[in-house]
């Protein structure tokens, strides 16, 4: 695979806006449910989502194969690019680096949590109706709580520059103005995508989301 192909780098930049970039913050969506309809909210939208026609086809050929894709070829981009942010000290080289560093962040962190959630359905460990539960248990422990909440940053972070990134490379702004404007609007899709999933993440560490066996250890402990 050639550093240099046009054809894999333009595909690369695609998926990573279309289909995953509208994963992504459907993803941010159905979270963000837990913050705003709680448990039973959460749960029904995940459930509308699992029951949708041909979901493992849809699955398979709008998320899985494409992060596949983007993710190994992103890895390969990131460690055979010449980041200079020594030499060119300015805020786009920087935001070239931190694009790179975010990458191999999420796609390290997206095999973690598809390990701890959708492989844990699939292996019977949970259920998608203890899903919001099975979050709850995860990110009470500080640890995995603090991990979440640097990967979702960077994750978004490579989301909204890569959307940023997108536009120039696809001739959509052409201009210092036209990508500055870009600039700002991604900067506030960063702003408002992250904030979704952090109120997320403190809405699964509320107590509405403990199992019922959780709640009942700590009545007996309080009692």
């Amino acid at each position: 695979m050639s550093g240099n192909s046009f054809f894999a780098r333009k595909l690369h930049s695609l998926l990573g806006v279309i289909p995953l970039g509208l994963f992504f913050v459907e993803h941010a969506l159905t979270n963000y449910s837990a913050y705003e309809h709680g448990k039973d909210g959460f749960v029904d939208s995940v459930n509308k989502l699992h029951e949708m026609p041909l979901i493992f086809f849809l699955e398979m050929f709008i998320i899985w194969l494409p992060i596949l894709f983007h993710g190994v070829y992103g890895l390969y981009l990131a460690f055979t690019s010449n980041l200079n942010v020594g030499r060119f000290n300015y805020g786009r080289n920087w935001a070239f680096a931190l694009q790179r560093i975010t990458g191999i962040i999420t796609f390290i962190f997206v095999f973690w949590h598809v390990w701890q959630t959708r492989v844990q359905v699939t292996l019977g460990n949970t259920t998608y109706d203890q899903l919001g539960e099975h979050m709850h248990d995860i990110v009470n422990q500080p640890v995995y709580f603090a991990i979440y909440f640097i990967a979702v940053l960077a994750a978004v972070f490579h989301f909204s520059n890569g959307l940023w990134a997108f536009l120039v490379s696809w001739g959509i702004t052409v201009g210092p103005r036209a990508q500055r404007i870009s600039s700002n609007i991604c900067m506030g899709i960063f702003v408002i995508v992250a904030t979704l999933f952090i109120l997320s993440l403190f809405a699964f560490r509320s107590d509405e989301f403990a199992s019922a066996a959780e709640l009942a250890v700590r009545s007996v402990t309080l009692g």
